[in-house]
């Protein structure tokens, strides 16, 4: 081997001749062949693998709409009706990407709930919640923006509602909303930048991934006991266990997209959409995507429209400091008989305002998401770090191996954690 090369042990002299010289191939061996992670992963850890399935499945197809979309006021209508008509495949290409939108925010608001049940946000694994929350608000800016592109009826009114949110804020809120719009009205600079930054954040999107996924190597993975591998006799290699497992998953996952976007491409958008966007009729009930609505009955619940924009902001901002509102050393909830009915409430909650934000802003929808974002932000602010101080946790296993090899499951109450004696 020549001075410098690396010393690459792959046996195909194609491989070997490549890795000597750029180790990709050493590389993904050990962060997705070799890569200890633990045996007891339960199917909610497929959710991660499937988000970043999606985005590449919404990248690929989002770059050929591009090259049939006019970003253009007078022409975007038409020329998403011609994508749909005219170009070869095009209905497929829409609905794929449409559709998908909307499962990967099932996929990643699963992932979110997986994270929160079983702890993933606590230390070590700070910044690799952080990261994913940041991932998580890119991909809300990204969903706005591309909601605006057919530029139907929902289209242009939901994009003149949501940035004026922004001129709530005192001084400086005109000037956001002008620098927004490019202009003084929603209009076809707001067009322009709009498809300009949709079709560039999915790119920063995949780079905040790779940071995702870097803390989540140097740190490891989380797993449903919430104990870390004491050693090998806890860990197994991801491949192939766990790409077999992934795999599975993902067959799942494609048929029910297929069945979405097959049988039922429309259910999840709105009809007004299908409406050319006219500024001089407003329709009798403007309302986001159905990802949004949670955060949408949140603004809604505040009679003051300053205190509404705040409280939207600051739902999403309790995520980030979420590691450090929880105080328990415990990570996960099948160890905290107090906190999983909590948590399960706070879903509950959640659910609500999604189904509450869909409807009119009248009675009794409007008490009813007061009540909901109330308990969302007490779940946070007051439930979280009560807890951490009166709660008594069921005893942890002294390693993942021992419960895996019983069948799983927290100790009995007042069981004593033994470890795993040898065969």
């Amino acid at each position: 081997m020549g001075i410098g090369l690396h010393n690459s042990e792959f046996k195909n002299p194609v491989i070997r001749w490549v890795d000597q010289r750029l180790p990709v191939f050493t590389m993904m061996q050990k962060e997705y062949g070799t890569f200890p992670t633990p045996k007891n992963f339960n199917y909610f850890w497929n959710f991660g693998a499937l988000a970043m399935v999606t985005l590449m499945v919404m990248i690929l197809t989002g770059v050929f709409l591009a090259m049939n979309y006019t970003a253009h006021t007078s022409m975007a209508f038409d020329s998403v009706e011609r994508i749909m008509r005219d170009v070869n495949y095009g209905w497929l290409l829409r609905y794929i990407h449409m559709n998908g939108a909307s499962m990967f925010f099932i996929v990643v608001y699963t992932h979110i709930f997986r994270g929160m049940y079983y702890g993933s946000y606590k230390a070590p694994r700070e910044l690799l919640w952080m990261t994913g929350v940041v991932i998580f608000l890119l991909m809300m800016a990204t969903a706005f923006m591309g909601y605006v592109l057919p530029w139907g009826q929902m289209s242009f009114w939901g994009a003149t509602v949501i940035t004026n949110l922004f001129s709530a804020f005192p001084i400086i809120g005109d000037s956001i909303v002008t620098w927004l719009w490019g202009g003084f009205s929603v209009d076809n600079p707001t067009l322009n930048r709009f498809f300009s930054l949709h079709y560039l954040l999915p790119f920063v999107i995949a780079g905040v991934v790779f940071l995702h996924i870097a803390a989540l190597h140097i740190t490891g993975s989380n797993n449903p006991l919430g104990v870390e591998p004491k050693g090998p006799q806890d860990t197994i290699p991801f491949h192939p266990y766990y790409t077999i497992k992934d795999s599975f998953g993902l067959v799942i996952y494609f048929v029910v997209f297929a069945v979405l976007v097959f049988f039922i491409p429309n259910y999840l958008g709105h009809p007004d959409n299908y409406i050319p966007a006219n500024p001089l009729v407003t329709p009798p009930h403007i309302v986001p995507e159905w990802y949004f609505l949670p955060f949408y009955a949140i603004l809604r619940a505040v009679p003051d429209k300053l205190g509404g924009v705040l409280m939207m902001f600051g739902s999403i901002a309790l995520l980030f400091v979420l590691p450090w509102l929880d105080g328990s050393p415990v990570r996960s909830m099948r160890f905290r008989p107090l906190a999983r009915p909590f948590f399960l409430l706070w879903v509950v909650a959640v659910v609500v305002l999604g189904y509450v934000g869909g409807k009119p802003a009248e009675e009794p929808f409007v008490t009813i998401s007061r009540f909901a974002a109330a308990y969302y932000f007490a779940y946070f602010l007051v439930i979280l770090p009560l807890l951490a101080r009166i709660e008594r946790p069921l005893p942890l296993p002294e390693s993942i191996s021992r419960p895996v090899l019983r069948g799983g499951g927290p100790l009995p109450a007042g069981a004593a954690a033994k470890p795993m004696e040898k065969a």
